[in-house]
């Protein structure tokens, strides 16, 4: 069995319904009391991978990661609910409910953090004004236009 069957940012409405199993990094995690939501980053972008509670014991490894941990995530693409579609991401229309959690490796907190806004793309993508590149490759002209 291989490590991923999508890139993160390859997945679409389209996915709907599929289970995939995803590799990347942690670029931004959120806890939203009961749910928590990664943004997992990979060369072609991101996808946002919601953990529920209901899988306490997957839960709870949730609870523990942070930026740059490295994970493999098997889950359910599913869309989002009405409202909190991000349709300045190419990914935004879905997201990947978890089913399974591996951390590859764990990471030390990072002496700047890659989810500061600073540098970021107006875009609000995976992009790094600073170093002109961009992880979603649907964004890189529009990227690179923003930035003058």
């Amino acid at each position: 069995m291989s490590m991923r069957s999508h890139y993160c940012g390859d997945l679409n409405r389209r996915h709907i319904g599929e289970e995939v199993r995803l590799c990347g990094w942690v670029h931004r995690r959120r806890d939203h009391g009961g749910l928590i939501f990664v943004d997992l980053r990979d060369r072609e972008g991101l996808v946002q991978v919601v953990f529920d509670p209901d899988r306490p014991e997957m839960f709870r490894l949730a609870e523990q990661i942070r930026s740059e941990y490295v994970l493999q995530v098997r889950g359910r693409v599913r869309p989002r609910p009405e409202g909190t579609e991000n349709r300045d991401l190419a990914t935004g229309e879905v997201e990947v409910l978890a089913l399974a959690l591996e951390v590859l490796n764990a990471s030390d907190t990072p002496p700047s953090s890659s989810t500061s806004t600073a540098g970021m793309c107006p875009r609000r993508c995976a992009c790094d004004t600073v170093t002109s590149t961009c992880a979603d490759r649907r964004c890189r002209s529009a990227c690179a236009s923003a930035r003058g």
